[in-house]
């Protein structure tokens, strides 16, 4: 099964949360706050949405940092996803 977002809706994977101690222990992700980035896993079309010509700017494998609060969660074959509007999208990580 697949999703496949609709108008500027973008589906995004939650990248794991891992710490690392100042000596380099790698502690994984505990019961704290989960981060606000992740993967682009799906792109909407874009085009005209509530009166307004929407131009979709990122693209499948982008990683992102979103709103807080922003989105729907879902759980889909075992996997957790979160729709988010791209206007809940902040920011495209660089690693260049």
């Amino acid at each position: 099964m697949k999703l496949v977002p609709l108008g500027d809706r973008v589906v995004l994977k939650q990248l794991v949360a891992e710490e690392t101690t100042k000596s380099g222990i790698v502690l994984p992700g505990q019961n704290k706050e989960k981060p606000q980035q992740a993967e682009v896993v799906a792109v909407g079309p874009g085009g005209v949405v509530d009166g307004k010509e929407i131009k979709m700017e990122v693209k499948t494998g982008d990683q992102v940092i979103y709103s807080k609060y922003a989105g729907t969660e879902v759980k889909l074959d075992d996997d957790e996803y979160i729709i988010v509007k791209q206007s809940d999208i902040l920011a495209v990580i660089d690693n260049n």
